[in-house]
């Protein structure tokens, strides 16, 4: 796990101590290959769609999606990059997060969005990411494309594509990156 990440996961006061690898960049680069064929032989195309990557573990995974993308339709895809920060229910638990740069340079109204993230776990950031959508304009739809689903949903919200399906105990911990998954424990620093 490269220093970025490990950076990352300590941004919240929280060191992650990996376990185990579970998918390599190999592994990785497949899963978001198969996703990306997915993503067009469900829309058909790429032209309405906009991808939009959540700051800040989705953010590297939709670029590389919007890349494979532009190679399987032989027109440029680009990936637009949405903070859900402020949009989140738990801001009364928790201090307010160290929030990104939105990056949507375009009016979301009648496109279909690829919402990507990295980790799926409760639902609640997508939750939040939906709402802040809303202020990008009213879309024909919404998908999501995350790399790892982990399960243990506290919202009634599905993948529409997974990398992968990785069930883990309520007290382990998922980093998902480009250079691989990995499973462990996050403890306070």
């Amino acid at each position: 796990m490269s220093s970025k990440d490990e950076r990352q996961a300590r941004s919240r006061g929280l060191a992650f101590f990996a376990k185990s690898q579970l998918m390599s960049a190999d592994d990785v680069t497949r899963a978001l290959r198969r996703m990306s064929h997915e993503v067009v032989e469900r829309n058909h195309s790429t032209e309405s769609l906009s991808i939009i990557g959540l700051q800040s573990g989705g953010a590297p995974i939709a670029v590389a999606l919007a890349g494979y993308l532009s190679e399987i339709s032989n027109a440029p895809v680009t990936a637009s990059l949405l903070d859900v920060s402020f949009y989140r229910d738990d801001l009364s638990h928790n201090p307010v997060p160290a929030s990104s740069q939105t990056s949507i340079d375009h009016d979301l109204t009648n496109r279909t969005v690829v919402l990507v993230d990295d980790v799926l776990f409760t639902g609640r950031t997508i939750r939040a990411a939906l709402n802040a959508l809303s202020d990008w304009g009213r879309p024909r739809a919404v998908q999501l494309c995350v790399l790892v689903d982990r399960g243990h949903r506290e919202l009634p919200i599905r993948p529409d594509f997974v990398g992968k399906n990785l069930p883990t105990a309520i007290d382990e911990a998922i980093v998902a990156t480009l250079d691989g998954v990995w499973i462990g424990t996050r403890e306070e620093t």
